[in-house]
């Protein structure tokens, strides 16, 4: 992702570097939202055509264990705090409390409005399907697990490194790499080991007949 950053404008790549928590965090949601769809609408035109809810909590729950193992490795990889069983058993309450947030939207597009096939066209149904049920359910089900990710399930900032750069042994960190990156310049220059190779001229034809001479 710092490959990416890096091709950016200062300006830019300084803000999205300040958000990058965030901006990973949103990365992994679409990522899960692509999963989340491609099973809701799988199973909902198929083997749970009748049954969209039961749909959406199969597909919600497969995306979760996706966004797990995204979230806690990259998105939120410098923070922690908690014993991995019990930050696994408090991301997966949390997701389950948002499984409940994600299908709302549906339940009120399909029941509450009632754009459900045949009160409504097939089309209005999968429009409201799609419209209130997904992206509303997604945008609502992902605000509420980032702050409860955050508050309850790592809790704590910089407990575990943010590998970035490897320079040498050790890794570094962006600000590090670069304090690194000077100060071994400037160690090369007082040892010496800084300066330029000096070149041996080569010699011409005249030269080579001197020496013949001498």
């Amino acid at each position: 992702m710092e490959t990416v950053l890096g091709l950016l404008p200062q300006g830019l790549r300084r803000h999205l570097l300040k958000h990058r928590e965030l901006l990973k965090f949103a990365l992994v949601g679409g990522t899960t939202f692509l999963i989340d769809s491609g099973i809701f609408y799988g199973l909902k035109l198929t083997v749970l055509e009748t049954k969209p809810l039961i749909a959406k909590g199969i597909a919600v729950l497969m995306a979760t264990i996706v966004s797990y193992v995204l979230n806690r490795e990259w998105s939120f990889r410098t923070r922690g705090g908690r014993e991995k069983q019990h930050e696994a058993a408090l991301y997966f309450l949390v997701s389950g409390i948002a499984v409940g947030i994600y299908t709302a939207p549906l339940a009120f597009s399909r029941y509450v409005l009632d754009l459900r096939y045949p009160d409504v066209s097939l089309l209005s149904q999968e429009l409201g399907d799609f419209f209130i049920g997904q992206i509303g359910g997604v945008l609502i089900g992902m605000l509420f697990r980032w702050w409860a990710f955050r508050k309850f399930v790592f809790p704590e900032e910089g407990v575990r490194p943010h590998k970035t750069y490897r320079v040498g042994a050790p890794v570094l960190t962006d600000h590090e790499a670069n304090g690194s990156a000077n100060g071994t310049a400037a160690n090369g220059v007082a040892n010496g080991s800084g300066k330029a190779r000096r070149s041996t001229p080569k010699r011409t034809d005249e030269d080579e007949e001197q020496l013949g001479h001498s």
